[in-house]
């Protein structure tokens, strides 16, 4: 079974990677390769977050790997927090912060105006010789996925699963419940990382 590195330490996102891609791949996490380092995430969009990421763990660990970013994007507030969605209440990855902060910046807006959409771009690095000259060269080459969804932010949080903005994103693909509220397999078949990572999975798959 081919191994390939996901650039996290997210233990939701590896649940949730490694239940999709479950007889396919071994995926192994950051502190499987024990690279515990903070890899930047300084660039300004979510797809170069992701290449960023990804560069880090091929050019210091030698792996294969793929990350991804994600952006929760609302209309109501001009695509925010979009890149910045991790850290969007002052505090990375404090998901009730973040939710807080969204809540309190909509109170007044009507449902009706409260659309918005999660993002997320994967980004693929692989090694590859070119072992058409005496000495073969080692390259990189980089593909991108991408998967969103559509939604709207509701009014308060519902449901205890998930993670992130789950409680209160509500997509239009679905029966009225939030993300939160759902089973793992109902949510991954609609979501925008399970899109996008069945766009990978294709690919690695047609090698």
């Amino acid at each position: 079974m081919k191994k390939i590195v996901f650039a996290t330490n997210n233990a939701h996102k590896l649940e949730e990677l490694r239940q999709i891609m479950a007889g396919k791949f071994e995926i192994l996490s950051l502190n499987d390769i024990n690279c515990h380092e903070d890899i930047p995430e300084t660039a300004n969009t979510i797809k170069g977050n992701a290449e960023m990421k990804a560069r880090y763990v091929m050019r210091h660990y030698g792996y294969d790997c793929f990350s991804d970013d994600t952006g929760l994007e609302i209309d109501a507030l001009d695509g925010a927090p979009g890149v910045h969605s991790a850290r969007y209440g002052g505090v990375a990855h404090d998901s009730e912060r973040n939710i807080d902060r969204v809540l309190r910046e909509m109170k007044d807006v009507p449902m009706e105006q409260r659309t918005a959409r999660f993002r997320t771009v994967i980004a693929l690095i692989e090694s590859e010789e070119d072992d058409c000259t005496e000495f073969p060269l080692r390259f990189e080459k980089i593909r991108f996925f991408d998967g969103r969804v559509e939604g709207v932010i509701l009014t308060e949080r519902h449901g205890e699963g998930g993670f992130g903005y789950d409680s209160i994103f509500q997509p239009v693909e679905g029966d009225g419940r939030t993300f939160a509220q759902m089973l793992p397999e109902e949510k991954n078949a609609i979501s925008h990382r399970g899109r996008a990572v069945r766009k990978l999975v294709d690919y690695l798959q047609s090698m």
